[in-house]
């Protein structure tokens, strides 16, 4: 069966077509590691995850790339401001991360690569545009001249009219208007010892000439896909295009896609903004990183979501009653043939999760179906899902009077807003009652004393 996958390069779903028959090769933007990552940027590792698995699904062999940004200017800013080494900053700051995405049961990707481990090749990359003259030699360092750069901003729907001749040292800046980016910045001060020699001048790398060096010494000139999310569509992006087309005079990726971003209150969640939530903040709310991951399911991933921890809450109850429901199914049997080709049908279709789940859900309540063969069918769309099904202890389902059921929501209420006073009181109201409650990492149990 075909898989289709909305390119935003060409702006329409597309029917996948690999390089090499039976493989993938995919490149996925990895973490900055400079500080925590929020839940938001989670959303982008689990669609790289889905993607991985889906493939894999497909009986693709996948040849993922991740990179980890080990040096730009957050990096560099926050370990002088931290008063510690760049290599301790980011070995911390990577540490946890590489923890948390196995948290969430997201997949190692085949290949993780540091940004300090490719600056020869960054340097070779750079040496080929200044030869072909659509790089230039600035005071402080070496920067593309995009008006040189064929379709420049194709990826982005730039207007040409704002593209306007001037120099940006930032990595990060004005979406609205395209100018000439870095490639290596030239030592400074401020930089001190974070610097590498190169034939043009002693200095570091931008961040988009990183992705383009790594990407194309482990998968090649030309890609099947590269992968990130919306907010990198520009400049990081369009200005990987710009550097690796203009090397190469080949087609950089056939299959750009990109996950949407999660807002919090109807606004980006951004560190900038200081409106997120870390994973810990989930945990510390009676929030599980599966639970999480089955609330990200039921969204399809080109749609923006809105997060609040009750709509979170109410997807890992919903997840809590399925794994109740798998565990108490026997097993020994079959994956049911109508099932799984619906369900490679959804997947393949721009990867639409949410009607996957919707199908599991169909699965539970078809009387047609024995219980094993559900099971059975259950755990083969886990492969994608990466839910943990086949792993969850049985669970025997209580039924919980409502007023219980009442006191215990109540209770979270409190506890998202961080009055804990309240929580307590209620957690001893249902202790009177005769019903414990216990936060556990696949939510909150109720159960009778």
């Amino acid at each position: 069966m075909d898989i289709s996958l909305y390119n935003t390069l060409s702006k329409e779903k597309e029917i996948f077509k690999p390089i090499k028959k039976g493989e993938v090769s995919m490149y996925q933007c990895g973490p900055t590691v400079y500080d925590y990552p929020h839940v938001g940027n989670y959303r982008t590792f689990i669609l790289y995850d889905i993607i991985r698995r889906t493939f894999e699904y497909n009986d693709y062999k996948v040849n993922q790339v991740m990179n980890i940004t080990d040096v730009d200017d957050k990096t560099i800013r926050r370990s002088k401001g931290e008063g510690v080494s760049l290599k301790e900053l980011t070995t911390k700051y990577e540490k946890l991360f590489l923890e948390e995405i196995q948290s969430l049961n997201i997949l190692l990707p085949v290949h993780i690569t540091r940004a300090t481990e490719y600056i020869g090749e960054m340097v070779d990359l750079i040496e080929k545009l200044l030869k072909k003259e659509i790089a230039y030699k600035a005071s402080d360092g070496i920067y593309v001249s995009i008006d040189k750069v064929k379709n420049y901003g194709q990826l982005a729907n730039l207007d040409q009219s704002k593209i306007t001749k001037e120099r940006v040292t930032n990595d990060e800046y004005d979406k609205e208007n395209a100018r000439d980016f870095s490639l290596w910045k030239f030592r400074t001060a401020e930089d001190g010892d974070i610097s590498w020699p190169a034939s043009f001048g002693e200095g570091r790398p931008g961040w988009h000439i990183e992705c383009s060096a790594m990407s194309m010494k482990l998968l090649g000139p030309t890609l099947d896909i590269h992968t990130g999310a919306a907010d990198l569509i520009f400049p990081h992006h369009t200005n990987e295009i710009a550097q690796s087309e203009s090397v190469t005079g080949r087609e950089f990726v056939h299959y750009w896609l990109h996950g949407a971003i999660m807002n919090i209150g109807n606004e980006k969640m951004a560190k900038s903004k200081k409106n997120f939530f870390k994973l810990d903040d989930l945990k510390d709310n009676a929030v599980s990183p599966i639970g999480f991951r089955y609330w990200l399911l039921t969204s399809h991933y080109r749609s923006p979501v809105n997060f609040t921890y009750e709509a979170v809450h109410g997807a890992q109850n919903a997840l809590i009653r399925l794994m109740a429901i798998v565990s108490n199914y026997p097993e020994g049997g079959k994956i049911i043939p109508a099932y799984k080709e619906k369900f490679l049908s959804f997947i393949n279709d721009d990867l639409n999760m949410p009607q996957a789940v919707a199908l599991a859900w169909e699965l539970i309540k078809d009387s047609n179906e024995s219980d094993a063969d559900k099971r059975s069918t259950l755990i083969d769309f886990d492969r994608v899902f990466g839910l943990k099904l086949d792993t969850i202890p049985k669970i025997t389902e209580e039924k919980i009077p409502p007023e219980i059921q009442a006191l215990a929501d109540a209770r979270e209420e409190a506890r998202s807003k961080k009055d804990w006073e309240k929580a307590d009181a209620l957690r001893l109201e249902i202790g009177a009652r005769g019903y414990d409650i216990k936060d556990t990492e696949s939510g909150v149990k109720i159960t009778r004393i």
